[in-house]
């Protein structure tokens, strides 16, 4: 399923991410030589409906068409048959960011491409490993890392003071890729914001400028360092919605606005419909089921028990089912790591 290429192959420059089933095929792994030998390997489109990670590609490599690269890049292009349809992922497929190395999916031809990914550029000792993405709701631009190190620190906090280690979901390209170099997630908010493009393509040529990166300590006050500890996700015979009366579960209107925000115990995020008690799938970082410790219902509402501050809470239906409704997180010292 894999192409594998060594040129830019001509009108990627110029290509909408609709286009790039047609143009590339499939998923594309491309290799450009640059000044320094370790490549940084970015990815892009891991879902196919976060597309600043491209655009941020493309506008770099229009301003280097006739420069060589501070440093080779190597450049995964993802699930180009969702980005045709602009959907995260088609029914049929699995998720791309959840079946790197580590996954809980069972071996598959998609299984199979993601630990051939790894494989190449373990070989071609990659220097850095960066994964770009969007968020469907409303959060700030963010860095994400799968290890606390200091070198894994510094490649965040080069892109943004705002920075959340995390362990699950497994599967990811970060954790992956962790095993091999400093390795992160960057999240530009929403698609198609201008500033989101600019920000990553700054961000990418950063990376490729750098001739190290520091294993001194990230001080404390320069960072704002969190720690995913739970994932909500609402089980299929669970209804949902933001104004269906009938649904088991309404959540309130703006629940994105609650993203990186520090909420309160007894902060209200939806009403029950016909019942006192609501099963939600709210998992720590190890996989155990911990609803309790994060919710209970209250006079047919679903509010929170102690103080967390989510991430990822989004008003898209689809992502939700397909996904999860958000991410739990707590603050965290960088030296308590």
């Amino acid at each position: 399923m894999l192409n594998e290429i060594e040129t830019l192959p001509e009108g990627l420059l110029e290509a909408g991410v609709s286009d790039l089933q047609d143009l590339l095929g499939g998923p594309t792994l491309m290799h450009l030589p640059g000044r320094r030998p370790e490549p940084l390997f970015v990815t892009v489109l891991s879902h196919g409906n976060e597309d600043t990670g491209y655009y941020a590609l493309q506008a770099l490599l229009r301003d280097y068409r006739e420069r060589e690269l501070p440093r080779a890049l190597s450049v995964l292009i993802g699930n180009v048959a969702a980005a045709r349809y602009g959907l995260r992922r088609l029914d049929e497929q699995l998720d791309y960011n959840r079946i790197w190395p580590g996954t809980e999916y069972m071996d598959g031809p998609e299984v199979d491409m993601m630990r051939q990914v790894v494989d190449i550029m373990g070989e071609r000792q990659a220097f850095a490993s960066v994964d770009l993405h969007n968020n469907s709701g409303i959060n700030p631009h963010y860095a994400c890392i799968n290890r606390i190190d200091n070198q894994f620190l510094h490649l965040a906090a080069l892109f943004s003071r705002t920075v959340v280690y995390f362990i699950r979901p497994l599967g990811v390209q970060s954790m992956a890729m962790s095993h091999i170099c400093p390795a992160v997630t960057i999240e530009c908010g929403k698609p198609s914001h201008k500033y989101g493009v600019e920000h990553a393509r700054d961000y990418i040529e950063a990376c490729l400028k750098l001739s190290e990166l520091s294993r001194e300590p990230v001080h404390s006050h320069d960072i704002d360092l969190f720690h995913t500890v739970a994932t909500v996700k609402i089980p299929e015979h669970v209804s949902f919605g933001f104004s269906d009366d009938t649904a088991d579960l309404r959540l309130v209107d703006a629940i994105d606005h609650m993203n990186f925000r520090e909420l309160p115990a007894g902060t209200q995020l939806g009403w029950l419909q016909g019942g006192d008690a609501l099963e939600l799938d709210v998992r720590d970082e190890n996989g155990r089921p911990v609803q309790e410790r994060y919710f209970r219902i209250r006079e047919n509402a679903l509010v929170t028990t102690r103080p967390f501050m989510p991430s990822m809470f989004t008003l898209d239906e689809r992502i939700i089912r397909q996904d999860c409704l958000g991410y739990l997180m707590e603050r965290l010292l960088p030296e308590s790591g």
